[in-house]
C-alpha cells in the first residue's frame, strides 16, 4: 500500500470512529431519552452529565476521550506509514477524530464540541501541554463550574503551552503538522463555542448542576430559557 493511501484510507477510518456519537447512546441506554432534545440539545458528555447525572456523563466522557486515543494510536497501528511520516500521520488522525466527533455522518453532520475527543488525541500527541489544559480546566470549574468557559480557556492554555514549549522546532519539516494541530484544532473549539460565548457575554451562561430533580423537568416540560439555549446550539450547526 503507497504512503498516500495509507493516509487516506487511516484518516477515513479516524473519522468514522470519531464520529461515533457515544453520548447521544449513552443517553438513550441511561435514561432511555434523545439527547438532542434535553438539556441544551448538544449531544456531548456535558449534556449527558446535566440530564442524567455524574455517572453517565463521565461514561460518556471516558468514551469520547477514548476515541480520541484509539483514533491516534490504534488507527496508526492497523493503517502504518513511513516512519518519516508518522507524526503527520498522527496529528491528521486525531484533527480526522475531533472533526468526526463534531460533524458526525450519524447525526446528519452535526455533533458535539470536540473538547473530549480532542482531548484524547492530545495526551498522545503533546502530553505535557495536556497537562497544563487539563489544570487550567480544573481552576475555572472549581471557581465557575461553567464547562464551555472551562472548555475555551483549556484550549487557549494548549495551544500556548504547546507553542511556547515547543518553539520554532514545532515548524519544523518533522512536526509542522503538529504546530498547526496546535492552532486550528483550539481555534475549531472555539469556534464551536461561539453561541456559548454569546451567553458568556450576556451573562447567561449556565454553571453546570447535576442535583437536578429530573422527574419533575420531566413533567414540567423545559424552561423557555433552556430551549432557547438548544435553539442558539442548533442555529450554529447550520450551514451559512
Amino acid at each position: 500500500m503507497s504512503p498516500v493511501v495509507a493516509m487516506l484510507l487511516s484518516a477515513l477510518a479516524a473519522y468514522l470512529l470519531g464520529s461515533l456519537p457515544f453520548s447521544l447512546w449513552v443517553a438513550k441506554l441511561g435514561g432511555g431519552i434523545d439527547l438532542r432534545k434535553h438539556g441544551s440539545g448538544n449531544v456531548g458528555a456535558t449534556n449527558v452529565a446535566r440530564t442524567l447525572g455524574a455517572r453517565w456523563g463521565l461514561l460518556a466522557l471516558a468514551l469520547d476521550i477514548g476515541k480520541g486515543i484509539l483514533s491516534v494510536l490504534a488507527v496508526h497501528w492497523m493503517i502504518p506509514v513511513p516512519d518519516e511520516m508518522a507524526v503527520h500521520q498522527r496529528v491528521l488522525l486525531g484533527v480526522m477524530a475531533v472533526v468526526g466527533h463534531m460533524f458526525s455522518p450519524w447525526l446528519k453532520f452535526r455533533g458535539g464540541k470536540g473538547v473530549a475527543t480532542a482531548l484524547g488525541a492530545v495526551i498522545i500527541l503533546a502530553p505535557w501541554p495536556t497537562l497544563f489544559a487539563f489544570l487550567a480546566f480544573f481552576v475555572v470549574f472549581v471557581f465557575t463550574r461553567i464547562v464551555s468557559l472551562c472548555s475555551i480557556v483549556a484550549a487557549i492554555t494548549f495551544a500556548a503551552a504547546q507553542l511556547s514549549r515547543q518553539g520554532t522546532e514545532l515548524w519544523s519539516q518533522e512536526k509542522w503538522s503538529l504546530g498547526v494541530f496546535s492552532v486550528v484544532v483550539p481555534l475549531l473549539i472555539i469556534l464551536r463555542h461561539r453561541a456559548n460565548i454569546v451567553r458568556l457575554l450576556k451573562g447567561e451562561e449556565k454553571a453546570l448542576s447535576l442535583n437536578r430533580d429530573k422527574s419533575e423537568e420531566s413533567e414540567a416540560g423545559e424552561t423557555s430559557s433552556r430551549k432557547e439555549t438548544r435553539e442558539q446550539d442548533r442555529a450554529q450547526d447550520r450551514p451559512a
